[in-house]
């Protein structure tokens, strides 16, 4: 991708959900919600802070992440729809149990 995101400045991309419900029944692409997880791309380098400080971003490509359901502008890059948000607009950094990475 050829796209440097500034300040504070995430590009995610959404994790599509699974397709059927746990019963079996398959959802059709008008009755899904977006999902609200998504992976990182690229991040800027942070927001600079009253003293002009230059404050990281806590998150970084390759993470995944919660965000709120309208969070961030919608932009199409390279032909891949991706999100484009600040860092505040994440809630949190999703993290596999140990388990689930040994299975892995």
């Amino acid at each position: 991708m050829k796209f440097k995101p500034l300040q504070d400045r995430v590009v995610v991309r959404r994790i599509q959900e699974e397709e059927k419900t746990p019963g079996g029944i398959i959802i059709p692409d008008t009755a899904k919600e977006k999902p609200s997880e998504g992976e990182v791309i690229a991040v800027g380098p942070g927001a600079r802070n009253d003293k002009g400080d230059i404050v990281p971003v806590e998150v970084k490509a390759g993470d995944r992440v919660l965000f709120g359901k309208w969070s961030g502008t919608e932009v199409k890059i390279d032909g891949q729809e991706l999100l484009i948000m600040k860092e505040s607009d994440i809630m949190g950094i999703i993290t596999a149990p140990a388990a689930a990475k040994a299975a892995a």
